[in-house]
């Protein structure tokens, strides 16, 4: 479906920071917005509370405003600006819901970590307590650096694989094997 003339206008008006249009924008394509978080959680199995959807949706805007709406300045017209914002949103919360992810299992590794900890403080054997954020450090400094950058830049930083690819020079199709490699080296070396 081609960009319609509302559409071109609508993004001539925010480009050019006419008042009200990200009002106009905004009251559009809110809905839109909070459809795509809702489908793109529910195809990835993660249940969101309301909250959760009112904090992705403050990220899609605030991404969208962004250095002076770099993510809007790049839109070319090959499409209607919902299909084009469809995608947008999903690649946003998609990043956002793998950093999430990320920091709840950290989580848990620094619950168990402290459960560890006061337990062996209990009984006075610190000795026989295994640090796991010590074995994954030791475990990713036997890694070459390049796969130590790669699993930083997925699971730290929340960068896509097309973004992954453009910093190494690869193509995006060769970032998820280039992980599962890593990641098989990892549980070969925790053995």
């Amino acid at each position: 479906m081609p960009l319609s003339e509302t559409d071109r206008k609508l993004i001539r008006d925010l480009l050019s920071r006419t008042e009200g249009a990200w009002e106009v924008f905004v009251d559009r394509f809110a809905g839109l917005v909070i459809q795509v978080i809702r489908h793109t959680a529910e195809a990835h199995s993660y249940r969101l509370s309301a909250d959760d959807e009112d904090d992705l949706c403050a990220d899609v805007f605030a991404a969208l405003v962004d250095r002076r709406m770099a993510a809007l300045r790049r839109f070319r017209g090959r499409s209607s600006l919902a299909t084009w914002l469809t995608v947008i949103v999903r690649r946003i919360v998609l990043r956002k819901l793998r950093q999430k992810r990320y920091a709840e299992a950290l989580g848990h590794v620094n619950a168990h970590n402290s459960a560890i900890e006061k337990a062996t403080e209990s009984r006075d054997s610190r000795d026989s307590s295994v640090d796991d954020r010590d074995q994954v450090r030791s475990l990713m400094e036997r890694l070459p650096q390049r796969s130590q950058d790669v699993l930083k830049m997925f699971y730290w930083d929340g960068l896509s694989y097309e973004q992954i690819a453009e910093r190494l020079g690869l193509s995006a199709a060769a970032v998820g094997p280039l992980l599962s490699r890593i990641r098989g080296r990892l549980k070969a070396g925790a053995r």
